[in-house]
């Protein structure tokens, strides 16, 4: 099957566009610059346009150099046009204090703290900023002035599937029969379902609705788009446009033998489409040698693949300075411990599993034992250490913690103790509870809990670990962690896998980032829920930095040096220590191409 290229400078999804337009993707993909450039493009054919951004890690003011917040604010340069900020952040504060503040002062401190710590997570922010831009799709008197509503990021399956759920989630909560779950957002919605349900109609509505989605050319990028489509469609947004931003244009490889290979495996990715992406309408941007920043840029973003993109100037042979440490020393470090728990987070599509495989391979090269472990649902570990995985590795051991096998264990354990006293309506609501979409996280804590065991006599290398959130969440509602301190006799050391996710002499939590604006600030807000948590991350690690590949070809130089920037701030900012790890020419797959990679000193 293949998908359907557009081939003008109009891209398909722009054709004929419904009066809401929804961008979704990963972090980093370009959502708010295709938005923008969609804006500026339907404003210029004289329609009437509001550009809102659900986007924490937002930046639509500085693309067109005003102050954007939570007021409609006309875009001077563009006539036409205006944009409003929703802040997920405020949104989510203003949400919980409406559910918490009630019963603030009439129940125990302890259980408004477990209440507020429920209501702390991604869920709650997400249902508190489709709360907030809800009105936009069902009240047509208040959007009556705008011809199209551009959306950058849509609400997530989960929050749609979240919003979806059947119930009186209230009363439910409130009487404890609940278990840990992200449900808690859910308390204090219950007089609006209408108003969702209208809202979920006009997302799912095509004469109403389009919903792209944007991803990189990259086969991981791909794939985790082609997720993406299938969460939606199994909720009825099954109607969905392809966008493929950053494509490195044909004209742009200049004989430089690190982009050759990037556009030949851009290229290789884009034929291999999963066959729900290859179904659908696709458009193809090119890269640009700096940030969209500007109406002109914007402006051009939709141009051929070989057009402006290439339009670059300036010296070949100018050094580019980075503030970091290659890969290596980071791993000479985590190796003279000799054994302990290394933890490697961040957002989908940063290249967890890579450097999680390199780091142990390196370490078992060494004849340190290691466990190499995954919590990923996506499960990437097998392809990267390829089909010699192990060989020649004796001290290396691999497995991989199934959700799906945990999230039943997880159900029966639950049912059989909190729902044997709960009668058939009951246990009916515990079962709906349970197939929510955070019980995954609770559940796949339950395994990681057992592999830190093993982290006193070996290296346990885990690839996706919980978040500070489900932590808190689990620590909140179980209280398995202050239930031990509280009963330790004076004197005794026990230690529970909390504990030991904060005690740094036991575990490194290693961030992973790109070296760009969105991906940086993501990591930032990880390492804030972590510390909020009790827990230091140890590192930084800054992926597939074209800085740090230095290439030869003029484009990916100007971009390199764009890199700088958000390296250094890391650095000087963020991270007590960060590895740059320089942009392979291939993937990484297999032990001999991970021992490279751990090996490869930036420079």
């Amino acid at each position: 099957m293949t998908a359907t290229m557009s081939v003008s400078t109009t891209p398909a999804f722009l054709r004929d566009p419904p009066r809401f337009l929804f961008f979704t993707g990963k972090g980093g993909v370009g959502k708010t610059s295709i938005a923008c450039a969609t804006a500026v493009r339907l404003a210029a054919g004289g329609a009437s346009v509001l550009l809102v951004s659900t986007d924490p890690a937002s930046n639509v003011g500085q693309v067109f150099g005003v102050t954007v917040g939570a007021h409609v604010t006309p875009i001077a340069a563009v006539p036409g046009l205006s944009a409003l900020d929703i802040d997920p952040a405020e949104a989510a504060r203003a949400y919980r204090e409406r559910i918490v503040g009630p019963v603030r002062g009439l129940l125990p401190a302890i259980e408004v703290a477990a209440i507020e710590e429920q209501l702390s997570g991604a869920c709650t922010t997400e249902i508190a900023s489709f709360n907030e831009f809800t009105d936009l799709l069902t009240d047509a008197a208040w959007t009556a002035a705008y011809d199209h509503i551009i959306f950058d990021t849509a609400p997530t399956g989960h929050t749609i599937r979240l919003l979806q759920l059947p119930g009186s989630w209230t009363d439910f909560l409130t009487e404890g029969t609940g278990d840990a779950s992200c449900l808690g957002p859910l308390s204090g919605l219950d007089k609006q379902r209408g108003i969702y349900a209208d809202a979920v109609a006009a997302l799912a509505d095509p004469a109403r609705t389009r919903l792209v989605l944007v991803a990189r050319p990259a086969a991981s990028a791909l794939a985790e788009a082609s997720r993406t489509h299938d969460e939606l469609a199994g909720i009825g947004l099954g109607r969905q446009f392809l966008v493929v931003n950053g494509i490195l244009p044909t004209a742009a490889v200049d004989a430089d033998p690190l982009a050759a290979a990037i556009h030949a495996r851009e290229e290789r990715a884009l034929a291999a489409l999963p066959a729900n992406l290859a179904a659908l309408k696709l458009d193809r941007v090119a890269l640009h040698s700096s940030n969209m920043v500007g109406v002109a840029a914007l402006r051009g973003l939709f141009g051929d693949d070989d057009g402006a993109a290439t339009a670059v100037t300036g010296p070949k042979d100018v050094p580019v300075e980075l503030a970091g440490a290659p890969l290596s020393a980071l791993i000479d470090d985590i190796a003279a411990d000799g054994h302990g728990l290394i933890m490697l987070m961040g957002k989908g599509g940063v290249g967890k599993t890579t450097l999680a495989a390199a780091i142990a391979v390196a370490l078992a090269e060494r004849g340190l034992p290691v466990h190499l472990t995954t919590t990923d649902p996506a499960a990437h570990l097998s392809q990267t250490l390829g089909e010699e995985a192990g060989a020649g590795l004796p001290t290396l051991k691999v497995s991989r913690i199934d959700p799906v096998v945990e999230i039943a264990r997880y159900t029966e354990r639950v049912l059989r103790t909190r729902g044997a006293a709960l009668d058939d309506a009951g246990r009916a609501m515990l079962r709906e509870d349970l197939r929510s979409p955070c019980t995954e996280e609770i559940a796949v804590f339950q395994a990681f809990s057992r592999a830190t065991r093993e982290a006193r006599d070996t290296f346990v290398v885990m690839d996706t670990a919980p978040t500070g959130h489900t932590l808190l969440l689990i620590d909140a509602t179980g209280s398995y962690d202050r239930e031990v301190k509280r009963q330790l006799a004076p004197g005794l050391n026990q230690s529970t896998p909390m504990m030991k996710l904060q005690d740094p002499a036991q575990t490194k939590v290693i961030i992973v980032t790109l070296a760009e604006t969105t991906p940086v600030l993501e990591a930032v807000g990880l390492q804030a829920e972590l510390q909020r948590a009790g827990i230091t991350p140890w590192a930084w690690i800054v992926n597939n930095s074209l800085a740090a590949a230095n290439p030869d070809a003029l484009l990916l130089r100007e971009r390199a040096r764009g890199e700088v920037a958000e390296i250094t701030r890391v650095r000087a900012v963020h991270a007590a220590r960060l590895a740059i790890v320089p942009l392979q020419r291939e993937v990484p797959v297999g032990i001999r191409a991970l021992q490279a990679l751990a090996q490869h000193n930036h420079g």
